[in-house]
């Protein structure tokens, strides 16, 4: 079992600091897409599947909602490709409104590998307290 403290970070980076203390030799950044790939497991995390048990996880997804989404999008357009502008300065508007999913929404991508997800196979459970 993984357990992450949602009393003991702010904002997102402090998030992406917890989690990484879970991880045996690997570090977190914060990049969504790597996220999915350590909920597959093996980046650190055990190979045949693991509990993530958040707790003062209300607290926290307050933490890294809107205003960390949109801090990350802002810092996302900085350095985007040409290509993908229009769709990052979408996202940032719609996050300005707070539409659409928040940090703490797509960081909670981990109910997608448990039981019933599209990812099920990985045995990732999600246990928020």
């Amino acid at each position: 079992m993984l357990i992450i403290d949602g009393s003991r970070f702010d904002d997102f980076a402090g998030y992406c600091r917890e989690f990484s203390a879970l991880l045996d030799d690997w570090t977190w950044r914060g990049n969504l897409y790597a996220f999915n790939d350590i909920l597959r497991c093996g980046f650190g995390t055990p190979e045949d599947g693991f509990v993530l048990r958040w707790v003062n996880s209300a607290r926290s997804r307050e933490a890294i909602g809107w205003s960390a989404t949109i801090e990350k999008t802002e810092q996302k357009l900085e350095g985007c490709y040409p290509t993908t502008r229009d769709h990052v300065q979408t996202a940032l508007k719609c996050a300005r409104r707070h539409e659409g999913q928040t940090s703490s929404t797509r960081s909670s991508t981990s109910k997608d590998h448990g039981p019933g997800g599209a990812e099920s196979k990985d045995r990732v459970e999600l246990e928020l307290q």
